[in-house]
């Protein structure tokens, strides 16, 4: 049985721990707040922007759609898609994937990084055994230390957490981009090699105490069928293009992965802290029980050891008597 000063001891420890871990708690609900307001004023123009670019894409296939169904009922010769696609909206075989994997710079934040980790996982085995090639970029240094252990291929993208902003999302996603635009048979040694699909996966923050593990297609993006669906009564949208569809797309097309980039990072960010706050108030509500628990134990040990000296005097008075 512990002594009384070892169980002081330790009450002194857990109170020192309750402490911080109560103050982190306040810290990550401060931060929180904020990054969930910037990740609510993202949403909607994240949404709209896929809608408008998978608008595009499909008018451009609705008419020539439509072209080749009039030349079909008149028998003459149908007309090809004889304009190349553009470059992020190049659909190929996936015998090539990268998986671009957001995890935390720091721990004490639950199963955040655990469950992340483990999805990217399970997508590099299944893909590996489908027989794709797989590699990753990895952001965060628990990610990293992750997959170092497990020995996957991976690059690790350092110092992305520090600011997130429109200019870091640039910069990360001309980063993610190069492999995708990569020529299929590079002439440098340096250039990076070619992979045909890329994959986000990410925590999407639902609330403080919820966060749902996300794998989503990046590139390419022209597959408008898992793009959001306008609602029934909203009128369908007129496309007139100027000066072309091509010009639109080359500014259209870059913006929206830039923005599906910075909305992954604020999500990412938003379940992390609402992750560790959701934590730290647990190992508090935890630290207050323990305490209570220690302080029950001391106070019993400290009544035992005071019965134990009551009765030796007792004994010591008896026996001089006797």
């Amino acid at each position: 049985m512990p002594s009384l000063k070892d169980i002081r001891k330790r009450i002194a420890t857990v109170k020192s721990t309750q402490k911080i871990t109560r103050a982190m708690k306040m810290v990550a609900g401060a931060r929180l707040t904020r990054a969930q307001r910037l990740i609510t004023e993202l949403r909607p123009y994240a949404v709209k922007t896929q809608q408008v670019l998978s608008d595009v894409t499909a008018e451009g296939r609705k008419d020539l759609v439509e072209a080749q169904r009039a030349a079909k009922a008149q028998g003459t010769a149908l007309p090809a898609d004889d304009g190349e696609a553009h470059p992020l909206l190049d659909v190929r075989p996936e015998s090539s994937v990268l998986i671009v994997i957001l995890t935390s710079d720091r721990g004490l934040c639950g199963s955040f990084n655990v469950s992340i980790c483990k999805r990217a996982e399970q997508e590099w085995h299944r893909r590996e055994a489908d027989g794709q090639e797989v590699t990753m970029m990895v952001i965060g240094r628990k990610g990293r230390d992750y997959f170092k252990r497990r020995n996957a291929p991976m690059e690790y993208l350092p110092d992305v957490w520090d600011k997130l902003d429109w200019e870091g999302a640039r910069k990360l996603g001309r980063q993610i981009l190069q492999p995708f635009l990569s020529p299929a048979a590079p002439g440098s040694a340096k250039a990076p090699k070619r992979v045909d699909s890329i994959y986000l996966v990410y925590n999407e923050f639902k609330s403080a105490m919820t966060q749902k593990v996300t794998a989503e297609r990046l590139l390419p993006v022209a597959d408008v069928d898992d793009a959001p669906k306008p609602a029934e009564d909203e009128q369908k949208t007129e496309f007139l293009f100027e000066p072309s569809e091509e010009g639109l797309l080359d500014q259209l097309a870059p913006m929206y992965v830039q923005v599906s980039i910075l909305r992954a990072l604020l999500e990412s960010m938003a379940s992390e802290l609402g992750a560790r706050m959701t934590a730290m108030d647990a190992a508090t509500t935890n630290a207050t029980d323990m305490i209570s628990k220690l302080t029950l134990q001391y106070n019993r040990a400290r009544q035992a050891a005071i019965t134990k000296e009551l009765m030796e005097i007792i004994g010591g008075s008896e026996a001089l008597k006797s």
